[in-house]
């Protein structure tokens, strides 16, 4: 299956009818700041960036799950031919490529558990991962938000974690990553940030 806008947006909406949820409008605006950073970096496509973006949690399809829906998501992208989406459902949760850094449930099979730490410690991330882990921190289902409010978000639902601090240390480092990239702060990027993380 082509790896297009129109069957991305497709997949999205079908999936959200079968779990629908959050994470739909997340998804939403995770894609649309990786839209953003992408057009002022110059080496990404503005158009790939966003589908990535859109099906990072593409697994959740299958229904309330903890880390099972980065193994589903996987699959259903490998389905259709997507490898690097595919991969991306993944990545996104591992910015330390490292399984003992997960915050999650693995609510997998011991052989999908074993599968995806392979996966995790072989895959070779590039600029298409690091911007989508960046920007699943920073889009809330209510619109873009500062790195910090979506630290505490996720942190309140998911528990203190030892990986935690490690993880956001990461995710700032994505961030000056970009910015220096760039020669631009992010946030100066994302439409409404201000307004929706004070709200």
């Amino acid at each position: 299956m082509e790896f297009n806008r129109q069957n991305a947006e497709l997949a999205l909406k079908e999936a959200s009818k079968s779990n629908p949820g959050a994470w739909t409008d997340h998804s939403r605006y995770v894609a649309e700041a990786c839209k953003h950073i992408a057009l002022h970096c110059g080496h990404l496509s503005a158009n790939q960036a966003y589908l990535y973006g859109l099906l990072h949690d593409i697994g959740r399809y299958a229904g309330v799950t903890s880390e099972r829906h980065l193994i589903d998501g996987y699959r259903f992208c490998m389905e259709r031919g997507w490898e690097k989406a595919a991969q991306i459902c993944i990545s996104h949760a591992f910015m330390i490529q490292d399984m003992n850094t997960s915050i999650g449930e693995f609510d997998v099979s011991e052989p999908d558990y074993l599968f995806i730490k392979e996966f995790v410690a072989n895959a070779v991330y590039d600029d298409y991962d690091r911007l989508v882990q960046l920007c699943d921190s920073l889009a809330m289902p209510t619109g873009f938000c500062l790195l910090e409010k979506r630290f505490v978000d996720v942190t309140i639902r998911y528990g203190v974690h030892p990986a935690t601090i490690g993880r956001w240390k990461k995710i700032l480092e994505i961030k000056a990553m970009f910015e220096k990239k760039m020669g631009c702060s992010v946030y100066s990027l994302l439409p409404g940030i201000v307004e929706n993380s004070f709200r």
